[in-house]
């Protein structure tokens, strides 16, 4: 008999070694899914080498993260020739876009794109294009909203589709307000070490039907995680050092 378990994972940020780490802890199969909850760029040392294992990986499902956002607008800048067209292009707003992903720390996806052929980089774009901005899955007789940050302004008289992207990608979810009663929202983008009176900090955290799964694996001592949603159970790699 085999057994098909459903796994999600957030902002592994560049941690190559520990994304591999827990993909063997978990023994993911062609016939298990995984989804990926945004931020796989940035801050981390191998960004892009997550980024193209897992476009070598047909049964992982990506959402777009914030980093991700920022990183499609500037790459495709950096990626045109140094022209007198281009640089006029660097306008006010493309300058602020550039400024605003140095600071949420995109050297390390500069430094691994730039070693890419043409084609190759190409190819990194049009897979970020594709990720979804949210997906819904009912694993075991369990409904879930799978999106990176949570539904900000949150009102229960919105639709999913009424939340713009800036509420989903960027505004940080309210772990004390229930969003759903019949449904779980599983999110990323908030290291649970930040989550204030969490007892479990750096550990995946549940409240009022939210599961937090960002541990902060990009940070000292942090690690990525893993939930499976066939059992609940959770699964962590070796901690940030």
């Amino acid at each position: 008999m085999i057994v098909i378990a459903t796994y999600v994972i957030s902002d592994i940020h560049g941690q190559y070694d520990m994304f591999m780490e827990l993909l063997e802890m978990i023994n993911f199969k062609e016939t298990d899914t995984l989804y990926v909850l945004g931020d796989v760029l940035d801050r981390g040392p191998h960004p892009i080498k997550v980024l193209r294992k897992l476009m070598k990986t047909p049964n992982a499902i990506c959402m777009v993260g914030n980093h991700e956002l920022m990183a499609v607008k500037c790459l495709e800048y950096l990626m045109k020739e140094i022209t007198d067209m281009s640089i006029e292009e660097l306008d006010e707003e493309m300058l602020d876009n550039l400024v605003n992903w140095q600071y949420n720390g995109s050297k390390t996806t500069i430094d691994e794109f730039g070693k890419l052929s043409f084609d190759e980089k190409q190819d990194v774009l049009d897979f970020i294009k594709e990720f979804l901005i949210y997906d819904e899955v009912t694993v075991s007789d369990r409904d879930y909203l799978l999106v990176h940050a949570g539904l900000g302004n949150y009102s229960p008289e919105k639709d999913i589709e009424d939340y713009s992207l800036r509420e989903l990608i960027w505004l940080r979810a309210d772990y004390d307000v229930q969003y759903f009663k019949d449904k779980f929202v599983i999110t990323g983008h908030t290291p649970t070490q930040s989550i204030v009176d969490n007892p479990r900090p750096g550990f995946i955290y549940r409240k009022n039907n939210h599961i937090a799964i960002d541990c902060g694996a990009c940070y000292s001592g942090g690690r990525l995680a893993a939930i499976c949603l066939e059992t609940g159970e959770e699964f962590y790699s070796s901690p940030n050092v």
